[in-house]
């Protein structure tokens, strides 16, 4: 193979770093688009690769249209649409595939490095990540060396030049990319959008819930949000972010109550006690437009760009899907009371049972409220029964029929979050007690090194509030009752097997404190490029502009300072002309003038035109004989000076002898 490669000719060698930076653009795309596209661009990569290494002849374009156009036909059946971002990315991809297959020209190949940068820039529509930016470089540093590669002539630097040449001219434009992005006027919202399917990120929580909605997400590792506290860190068990309330039920799932039946917050009694807590959250692009928040806060959240609700069930949510990653900010309150005096009559929807389902546990629920005790006793007794009666937390759960609350309770005793606390409902309910099903997060991972607190899709809980008159509604989590370690663990023993935390768990002592060091490094690095690159909005630009401008009271104070920066900016500009500049040849110097007193005369020389030819056609000006045996004389000395070999002495005299028949060709 190295036998190979070392025999390729220029072109041949040009090619194959081609396809190797075509390679190098693609392999992100290998994550998202379907198998048989990555395959179909491998094989015809492969192709290629074969044609050039064996030098033979590339297909026909009767062979590859049909293919090409059936290909385009599996992206419409794969897709049902010939728009959006992932069908567009599709197209690209295999456009790419067949074009190189199509390289026989110089025009074919600057197709082909302009589709790669295309190919390249669709990445940032599914990945914005610090780990994309810097394949992003790697990427176009080969890129800039195949294009490189191809402006050479003859002679050819090592490939190590070329690259690192290509290097130095991403280095060279890294200040003005910079400027630019510092200082370039941005839009609200994400830049890389497309209608449709642009903005797909993590479907997180929904406004339902049924047996194993939650366990779904548990399984998943994805990042749901950051956060930054402004103060000490709360403990583990106090990590309740709330984000959904569901009070209805249909026998089968919880959804959100109708928002016209509730109250509004002004009519709520809401009690806090100081000090609040407060922090800024990350939250990562989702689908849903509530927003979860630590249990208890308000009045409101910080978010430039949305208007927020906030509901009489203390949720947040947007008037619009966010399509982007939001940070906002907020005050919370660990220790509230809400809506203490509320009247039977607004706390009747939360007593509302569907009829006809779970006869045992309504019988259950009689006898456990047979003394009539007050909402407290009869939550204690609940929460005992779950905790002593052989039930487990598992995330995989049986499969439950109409009867679902009475098939968890009595016969397969093992469920997930949801489970719990829809059945906890479910009963208080039937007990009297006014209750709801509070969905969001639980706990989150602090990382040493910034202090930020990483909250993850597995995170995703369920737990319950029930009311007590004087006392307003408390939060009662029955999965604490069977599962205390899944609270004061943060919701690690949500999935033990996945992820990073399965590979610490194969190892230990110095290996595993090692990894654990770099995994957390590497969060907090991910998080400065989150807070300072993607969350860069035109607020923070303005912020930063008007940072920049508080010191001058007038904006007039500023010209010194931007003469100062154009004079050093010019300065630059000319030591570089200075450097590269080259002392120019007497005899191209001549030739040029020539030329320039030939097109005054309405004889310009062509691109294409030599000496020879030029004399061909200045034969047909209009001079007189002593002027055209000048012209024809001076043509004829320079072409036997620029491709003869004189000595100097004689390249001198005939220098002289130049400069006078230029004199005479006017």
């Amino acid at each position: 193979m190295k036998q190979l490669l070392q025999n390729l000719n220029h072109e041949q060698s040009d090619t194959m770093l081609l396809l190797l930076a075509a390679l190098a653009v693609l392999l992100p795309h290998t994550l998202h688009l379907p198998w048989w596209i990555s395959l179909t661009f491998a094989l015809t990569l492969g192709w290629r690769t074969l044609l050039t290494c064996a030098d033979w002849r590339l297909p026909p374009i009767w062979l590859l249209l049909p293919v090409a156009l059936a290909a385009m036909a599996g992206v419409h059946a794969e897709f049902h649409t010939w728009l959006g971002r992932d069908t567009g990315v599709a197209m690209l991809t295999l456009l790419l595939g067949f074009k190189m297959l199509e390289m026989r020209a110089r025009r074919d190949v600057m197709v082909v490095i302009f589709l790669c940068y295309f190919v390249l820039l669709s990445n940032y529509f599914y990945s914005q990540s610090m780990l994309m930016a810097l394949h992003s470089i790697l990427a176009l540093t080969l890129m800039l060396g195949a294009q490189l590669s191809f402006q050479y002539g003859a002679y050819q630097p090592p490939l190590r030049q070329r690259l690192a040449l290509a290097g130095r001219l991403l280095l060279f434009g890294a200040p003005l990319a910079l400027l630019l992005f510092l200082g370039f006027p941005r839009i609200s919202g994400p830049l890389w959008g497309l209608p449709g399917d642009a903005h797909t990120g993590s479907s997180g929580l929904s406004d339902s819930m049924a047996p194993g909605s939650i366990s779904a997400l548990a399984r998943s590792d994805a990042l749901a949000f950051r956060v930054q506290f402004q103060g000490p860190h709360p403990s583990p068990s106090q990590l309740y972010w709330r984000s959904i309330v569901l009070g209805d039920y249909d026998g089968r799932s919880w959804t959100r109550v109708h928002p016209a039946r509730g109250l509004h917050r002004a009519d709520l009694d809401i009690r806090v006690r100081n000090p609040a807590l407060a922090y800024e959250l990350t939250l990562e692009v989702q689908q849903q437009p509530y927003l979860p928040a630590l249990e208890l806060s308000g009045p409101r959240l910080e978010l430039d760009n949305y208007r927020v609700v906030d509901t009489d069930e203390m949720e947040f949510v947007t008037t619009r899907t966010p399509g982007e990653r939001l940070r906002y900010r907020s005050r919370a309150w660990l220790t509230y009371r809400l809506q203490a005096d509320a009247s039977p009559a607004s706390l009747q929807r939360w007593l509302e049972l569907p009829d006809g389902y779970n006869p045992r546990t309504l019988a259950l629920a009689a006898r456990l409220a047979a003394d009539h005790a007050a909402a407290p006793a009869l939550v204690q007794r609940l929460l005992q029964l779950l905790g002593s009666s052989g039930y487990s937390y598992t995330l995989e759960p049986a499969l439950l029929g109409r009867h679902a609350v009475d098939e968890f309770l009595f016969d397969s005793k093992a469920g997930f979050c949801e489970h719990f606390a829809g059945a906890f409902v479910f009963t208080l309910r039937a007990m009297g007690v006014p209750a709801r099903v509070v969905t969001g997060y639980q706990g989150g991972e602090f990382n040493p090194v910034d202090g930020v607190l990483s909250v993850r899709q597995s995170d995703a809980h369920a737990w319950a509030e029930f009311w007590q008159a004087g006392v307003g509604w408390q939060r009662a989590d029955p999965t604490a009752a069977v599962a205390p370690q899944r609270i004061a663990g943060a919701g690690q023993l949500a999935s033990p097997g996945r992820g990073s935390n399965a590979l610490l768990q194969s190892l230990s002592g110095e290996a595993a404190s090692l990894l654990t060091s770099l995994r957390f490094q590497f969060a907090a690095l991910n998080n400065q490029w989150n807070q300072w690159v993607l969350d860069y909005s035109p607020e923070r630009q303005q912020a930063l502009l008007d940072s920049t401008l508080a010191s001058s009271t007038q904006a007039s104070n500023l010209w010194p300072y931007g003469a100062g920066a154009l004079g050093v900016a010019m300065l630059l500009c000319g030591l570089v002309w200075l450097r590269r500049r080259r002392p120019r040849d007497p005899l191209t110097q001549l030739y040029a003038q020539f030329c320039r007193q030939q097109a005054r005369r309405g004889f310009a020389r062509a691109p294409h035109e030599g000496p020879q030819a030029y004399a061909q056609r200045l034969r047909l000006r209009p001079a007189s004989a002593a002027q055209q045996a000048a012209l024809q004389e001076f043509l004829l000395l320079y072409s036997r000076l620029r491709y003869g070999a004189d000595s100097p002495e004689s390249r001198t005299a005939s220098l002289a002898m130049l400069r006078k028949l230029l004199v005479l060709c006017r």
